[in-house]
């Protein structure tokens, strides 16, 4: 029986995964560079940075580091002017907190994080939350979900990631930890052969963990 429900952020319990493709594409594109989304997404599945394309065209580090700081700025303009709500959310939420404990383990900045979700109300459901300064190595590695289980004090069998991108799921694997991905049409292209479980939706996680 799972007790521990390990959230990802991005492209789960909000729908921000596009504006920060767009965030990158728009700062690349004031180097000259075209950053398409097949590319970004094969960075993304491996955990790479969007950067590498900048690197591979001879731009310097200082150029980039000042590139970066700029797309850090157009990804929070994104999220405050756009739609980055998922369906429904906060009701399934409530259902889960009263059978589950709950967590978000993200590679998200703890800046970026905040601003996400001010006056949202997710967090509300959750026992913690770990974003990507709080610990050593970012997905695919698996030192996110681990933290999450030593916070909980939690073995692997009792819990279960909610992941839609490679990356994440390659964490939950290493980790141990039985992994569901939620379908999610940015993230369509990525290999999920490593998963445990599959959902169409959020709406299905419920019943999903009922019959584990």
């Amino acid at each position: 029986m799972k007790e521990f429900i390990l959230f990802d952020n991005d492209g789960v319990l909000v729908e921000t995964e596009i504006w920060y493709y767009e965030a990158n594409k728009k700062a690349l594109k004031e180097l000259g560079i075209t950053l398409e989304l097949d590319t970004y997404l094969k960075i993304m599945a491996r955990g790479g940075t969007a950067w590498e394309v900048a690197f591979e065209q001879g731009i310097t580090k200082d150029i980039v580091d000042k590139k970066r700081f700029q797309r850090d700025i157009y990804y929070q303009e994104f999220l405050q002017t756009k739609d980055i709500e998922i369906p429904n959310v906060k009701k399934i939420l409530t259902r889960l907190s009263n059978k589950y404990k709950m967590a978000v383990i993200t590679t998200s900045r703890r800046v970026d994080f905040d601003l996400i979700h001010k006056n949202r109300g997710i967090i509300d459901f959750m026992d913690f939350t770990l974003c990507v300064e709080e610990y050593k190595r970012a997905k695919p590695y698996p030192d996110p979900y681990l933290a999450g289980l030593k916070n909980f004090n939690a073995k692997p069998e009792q819990s279960i990631v909610v992941e839609d991108s490679q990356r994440g799921l390659t964490s939950a694997y290493n980790a141990q930890i039985d992994c569901v991905i939620v379908k999610n049409e940015f993230t369509k292209s990525h290999d999920f052969t490593k998963a445990d479980y599959f959902i169409d939706r959020l709406e299905n996680l419920e019943e999903l963990l009922s019959t584990l």
